[in-house]
């Protein structure tokens, strides 16, 4: 007696024609890439580069270390001294402008949900840490006029008129800035606007122009600040992570940022994606970084992490799976952090500051009952939706998944030749050992890691 083939599910199809069609395995998202679209330049179409004035240095955005008093109060910021990096909480208004911090944890001017949105519908009061935080800054006048001065201009911007906004009292106006010191809301600012000693305007500072070591800590301080909304708000069900780079992206300003918002619902994406997993709780090996090894679309992978060319998304996207048992950002010990960080880094290098994306993280819901990998998608925003899209359901990606993996591989050699991001193994000397991700319970544990490309057998 013979037993049946269990059939492996097929993400992937290309037709006669060459045109690729997918299906996301966790969205049920369809995808077709049709031959002859992918050939257009990716980068968005700058003008000529200009000279940049050197006295603008530090003054291009509201970002730039000249202009931090016209953001909120920081609730931190990452300092590198000596070789020595140290995060400093709750920066005083002298402290804002007395030195020049690598990364900075600022509130969003103009939340998503508001610190009202929490304490109207939830009952939702400032922690006591919090609530110190602010009665210290307001205490100092030079915190408080900062603070004020914030109020002003969001209120100017949201359509206040000078009249309107100079008839309310500075106590109401106070009022206003309270999700400033507890809100759910927050942005992480590196740095740069253009990379160090750059001359014109098209030298802009993303994720992979950092080093490694900058991208590690710009990570893990980022993990750190999305594990303090959860603490500071029992009511948040999820911290949605994300940086959107360039304006086609979404980004109000050309500087390199992150955002993290606290909301009250998993969202649509992890409810379904929680009922795809109760189905297999393997899903993530199976369906991912397997099916991805079977395909010859792993990019690369080191002892934490694994990069392949993602399938069935609405825009060609890079996708990077944490290898550890820990399920969420926080979690990791640094060593799996780094890991993860340096292949989301090697990726954005690859990608080029010129190609507007966006940078996701995903990770188990805080009150779920099953296991999920932290991972982070890169998407390159190449393309606009349009009615055939709106219409169908049906997304047209100009790049199918072995093209991106074509364009991104050799990239990965330069740079790695070059010094620019960390040691790792890339495409064929990547091992693509069969359910390398250690999330799942019922695994163990206990998968064996690759070996980094400069290891012997």
């Amino acid at each position: 007696m013979s037993l049946s083939r269990i059939p492996t599910p097929e993400y992937l199809a290309r037709l006669a024609d060459g045109t690729v069609k997918q299906v996301n395995p966790f969205s049920g998202t369809q995808v077709w890439t049709v031959p002859g679209r992918g050939h257009r330049p990716l980068g968005i179409v700058r003008p000529d580069p200009k000279t940049l004035d050197p006295s603008d240095d530090g003054r291009h955005c509201a970002f730039c270390s000249e202009r931090y008093p016209e953001t909120p109060p920081e609730k931190s910021r990452l300092v590198l001294q000596r070789g020595r990096w140290t995060q400093h909480d709750w920066v005083s208004r002298d402290e804002l402008t007395a030195g020049t911090a690598e990364f900075r944890r600022i509130p969003n001017l103009f939340e998503i949900l508001s610190y009202d949105y929490w304490h109207a519908n939830y009952g939702y009061e400032l922690a006591p840490d919090n609530i110190a935080a602010r009665d210290r800054y307001l205490a100092d006048p030079a915190g408080r006029e900062h603070v004020l001065a914030v109020v002003r201009q969001r209120l100017a911007a949201g359509g206040r008129s000078p009249e309107q906004i100079g008839e309310l009292t500075d106590e109401e106006l106070l009022e206003y800035a309270t999700g400033f010191f507890g809100g759910g809301h927050d942005v992480i600012v590196a740095r740069r606007h253009y990379v160090d000693g750059a001359t014109t305007d098209d030298e802009l500072a993303g994720s992979g122009t950092l080093t490694p070591e900058e991208h590690y800590r710009y990570i893990k301080f980022t993990a750190r600040a999305t594990e303090s909304l959860y603490a500071q708000n029992r009511y948040v069900r999820y911290v949605a992570v994300f940086q959107n780079w360039l304006k086609p992206a979404g980004a109000s300003f050309d500087h390199l940022h992150k955002q993290l918002v606290a909301i009250d619902e998993r969202g649509v994406q992890n409810e379904h994606e929680l009922q795809v997993v109760r189905h297999n709780a393997n899903i993530y090996n199976e369906a991912a970084t397997n099916y991805a090894g079977y395909q010859n679309l792993v990019i690369a992978e080191n002892d934490h992490a694994i990069a392949f060319a993602g399938f069935g998304h609405r825009y060609p996207t890079l996708e990077i799976y944490s290898r550890s048992t820990a399920v969420m950002p926080w979690e990791h010990t640094d060593e799996e952090i780094r890991g993860i960080s340096d292949l989301v880094h090697a990726c954005h290098a690859a990608t080029g500051t010129d190609v507007p994306c966006n940078e996701e993280w995903y990770y188990r819901p805080l009150d779920s009952d099953v296991a999920m990998p932290w991972r982070v998608m890169l998407k390159w925003r190449v393309s606009t939706l349009a009615g055939f899209e709106g219409g169908t359901k049906i997304y047209l990606n100009t790049l199918d998944p072995w093209a991106i993996r074509d364009r991104v591989v050799p990239k990965l050699y330069e740079l790695r030749e070059a010094g620019r991001i960390a040691d790792m193994r890339i495409a064929t000397e990547c091992e693509c050992l069969p359910n390398s991700l250690r999330y799942n319970p019922l695994l163990g544990g206990d998968q064996p890691r690759p070996r980094l490309a400069t290891e012997q057998p």
